[in-house]
């Protein structure tokens, strides 16, 4: 009986059946692939220009929301923040038109629920056209 290890030779790692494995696959991908060639969508983008008629911008009710809380309809500030208090200085601009765009000019210190104030507000009014923009100072 022989009970001596056997010499263990150096382990190889062949990569030769690696590399025809890869070699398969990407003949198979080469072959099996078909390439069709799409048309792009072409889609209209509405632009925005300053120069709208005097009448249409009087028709916009502005109202913008200051970084320290303050809320000013079209040049006038409201006292308080209260929705109540947004609903009627919304009514009293707006005169009952509630088709008239209200752009809302929100600081960017300002809070999401002044925001939502004049949401529901808005909402209160059955105001449906609402625009949102974003200033960086805090002068309305």
């Amino acid at each position: 009986m022989k009970f001596r290890r056997q010499k263990i030779d150096d382990v190889q790692i062949n990569l030769t059946p690696l590399i025809d494995v890869v070699f398969l696959l990407l003949i198979f991908f080469m072959v099996s692939t078909t390439f069709n060639q799409s048309t792009e969508l072409t889609i209209d983008l509405p632009t925005a220009t300053s120069d709208a008629p005097a009448s249409d911008r009087d028709k916009t009710v502005e109202l913008v929301i200051t970084a320290d809380g303050q809320y000013v309809i079209n040049g006038q500030t409201l006292i308080n923040e209260k929705v109540a208090t947004l609903v009627q200085g919304l009514s009293e601009v707006t005169q009952g038109d509630n088709t008239r765009p209200l752009i809302i000019t929100a600081d960017a210190q300002s809070s999401y629920e002044m925001v939502l104030r004049v949401y529901d507000a808005a909402a209160k009014l059955g105001i449906t056209k609402l625009a949102h923009t974003a200033q960086k100072e805090s002068n309305p």
